[in-house]
């Protein structure tokens, strides 16, 4: 303003003026050009910077916990399958945290956190290669958050690869292993960040739906919904495209159990999943807030132990005879279960969600092989079924409004299912979806890859 009042008061010497305006404009912007980069580091020296850097590191250590999941996955899914197919699961299951990693930062980190948009759609774009001096004291300071830019990505990041992790599992056995990976990258790069942005990215769920009354606001803590139902219910529809495998069930309508190779496997799987969990929740607090973190601690675990004791009893008084597969399977499903209110339940509220689940995953289990939907690793029913059950129960037992959670759950798990289905039904026109016959009975480490994973070791029984 001064700078304008002094132009005026030159009148017929405008053109000076014009000229001194400018070299005090180009004088300023040298002088914030050489103040920026000073910026970070005058945050780092400044009192706020050791909490920064606590909150960051745990945002870090999160990151690596949930990526330790991915191991967790790739253990249940080839213990609880034939052994003729292990290699093709862990190659999928190595390719999806590759091509998630990739993608995300493509597009999907930016579609799913546009800033401001319409609220059901935002294009997505590359993450950046390098900052200039504005970028690192907006990004990489408290101006930003708890945390920096690059840890706000790769903990973001190491969720999306989930939702296809979980679709693998469900198709197991019989899919063809590039029309997988064509379904599974368009999953990821495209379908999951939008909906993730429904809530996360400020979008419809997080403020229409709610007519700006936070009380009435969806709520999905860390993801029942947003990663597991979503991953659920994609897995559904792929499940119902492909059909299910050869010899599960006989021409009457039995079932015949196809029994995985090793269960010592999917139970060191289910433990690292255990164990990364308390990452994937823990970190969703996104500091390392000591009453925030440790309440979700003891709400992530006893919701599991619960989830576990219950799918015990259930399986036991519905089969006669204690089922480790279930009892796994009910240990995830209390984990599912207690994601969407980790933060916001008490323990005992915490245990009552994961026992619900753990009953429910039994229940689902059994009702999803009776109607001829094959699913030889539960995912559906743990990740989907149980995903919205976690996130209705926020309504019931977290002060959340059911009204908005039901509508949320439903939404985010309708439309995961229709773009599955719209993308698995597609491949399957186009490339084909499922192996030969030949190519399913005699294994698919075989007829994919050329390769098993256990050459020296022959069958003994079946």
């Amino acid at each position: 303003m001064f700078m304008m009042t002094l132009a005026l008061s030159l009148g017929a010497h405008g053109d000076e003026a014009a000229t001194a305006l400018q070299a005090a404009a180009d004088s300023a912007a040298e002088t914030v050009t050489e103040a920026a980069p000073l910026a970070y580091d005058a945050f780092m020296e400044s009192a706020p910077a050791a909490m920064f850097t606590v909150n960051n590191l745990w945002i870090l250590i999160s990151a690596a916990l949930v990526f330790i999941m991915h191991l967790g996955f790739a253990s249940v899914e080839s213990g609880l399958t034939q052994s003729k197919n292990t290699v093709n699961i862990l190659f999928k299951n190595v390719f999806v945290v590759c091509m998630g990693l990739l993608t995300y930062a493509l597009w999907g980190f930016n579609a799913m956190y546009p800033g401001e948009f319409n609220g059901f759609f935002a294009l997505g774009g590359p993450i950046p290669n390098a900052m200039d001096a504005g970028d690192m004291a907006a990004k990489m300071t408290g101006a930003y958050a708890n945390y920096t830019y690059w840890s706000d990505f790769i903990f973001q990041a190491m969720f999306a690869a989930t939702a296809a992790t979980i679709v693998s599992g469900a198709v197991a056995e019989r899919i063809k292993l590039s029309s997988f990976m064509v379904a599974g990258t368009l999953l990821v790069l495209f379908i999951y960040p939008i909906t993730g942005s429904w809530e996360w990215g400020g979008g419809w769920l997080n403020g229409v739906l709610s007519g700006g009354d936070e009380s009435k606001e969806f709520i999905d803590f860390a993801g029942s919904s947003l990663v597991h139902a979503f991953g659920g219910f994609a897995a559904l529809a792929a499940v119902l495209v492909l059909g299910p495998r050869k010899g599960k069930y006989g021409p009457e309508g039995s079932i015949r159990p196809i029994l995985g190779h090793s269960m010592p496997l999917a139970t060191i799987g289910v433990f690292m999943l255990f164990l990364g969990w308390f990452g994937f929740n823990g970190g969703s607090v996104l500091s390392a807030d000591p009453a925030g973190v440790s309440l979700v601690f003891v709400t992530t675990g006893i919701a599991a132990a619960a989830g576990g004791m219950s799918s015990m009893l259930a399986s036991w008084i519905l089969s006669k005879k204690p089922d480790l597969s279930m009892v796994l399977n009910g240990i995830l499903a209390g984990l599912v279960g207690i994601t969407a209110g980790a933060d916001s339940m008490g323990p005992w509220s915490a245990v009552l969600v994961g026992a619900i689940a753990g009953v429910i995953v039994v229940f689902s289990i059994i009702f999803f092989d009776r109607i001829k939907i094959d699913d030889p690793v539960g995912a559906i029913s743990v990740h989907g079924i149980c995903g919205i059950w976690g996130t209705l129960a926020v309504g019931i037992f977290g002060g959340g409004a059911f009204l908005s959670q039901l509508i949320g759950t439903l939404s985010v798990s309708a439309f995961a299912f229709l773009s599955s289905l719209t993308i698995f039904s597609l491949v399957k026109v186009t490339m084909g979806l499922r192996v030969s016959a030949e190519e399913e009975f005699g294994g698919l480490d075989v007829g994919e890859h050329g390769q098993e994973a256990y050459p020296d070791f022959s069958p003994t029984s079946r």
